[in-house]
């Protein structure tokens, strides 16, 4: 899944204000934690803070009982990717996109296959979906692999 290859940039930053070592890895079970603790967030910088925020505010909500490890954080972060790409950016773009709001660092190139992934787990759903009779699920997969691949 994407979420295993986003890094935050800042990292390094987090690892000093929680005062022990945190992997790089924006979804991994002690960044996640770390992130849902009481950090003092306003020992960062304006812009660092910011993008904090808005991870937290974007992926890491949800009333899960076992939140943040529940898994939603990733599929949020997956559905984000999928979006950003709906809406016409490119794999370079959404990279440049995700650095910018989240301060997430993911190649290029691994959203490019991500991407296509998708595509194929959607063509799939689509047969399947027609297999079953469930054609409006089948349009509304077909809709999106058009979104995605145009």
């Amino acid at each position: 899944m994407i979420a295993d290859r986003a890094r935050f940039r800042h990292a390094k930053k987090l690892e000093r204000l929680a005062g022990y070592r945190l992997p790089e890895l924006a979804f991994s079970g002690n960044m996640l934690e770390t992130l849902c603790s009481r950090l003092n967030y306003d020992a960062l910088d304006f812009a660092v803070r910011e993008q904090i925020l808005a991870f937290f505010n974007d992926f890491l909500r949800c009333d899960c009982r076992e939140s943040p490890l529940c898994g939603c954080p990733e599929k949020k972060f997956a559905r984000k990717v999928i979006e950003l790409r709906e809406n016409g950016l490119d794999h370079r773009q959404i990279a440049a996109f995700l650095l910018d709001e989240y301060g997430i660092e993911v190649f290029p190139a691994d959203i490019l296959s991500f991407l296509e992934e998708s595509v194929h787990v959607l063509e799939a759903i689509s047969d399947v979906a027609r297999l079953q009779g469930m054609d409006g699920l089948a349009k509304k997969t077909d809709d999106t692999i058009r979104l995605i691949e145009r």
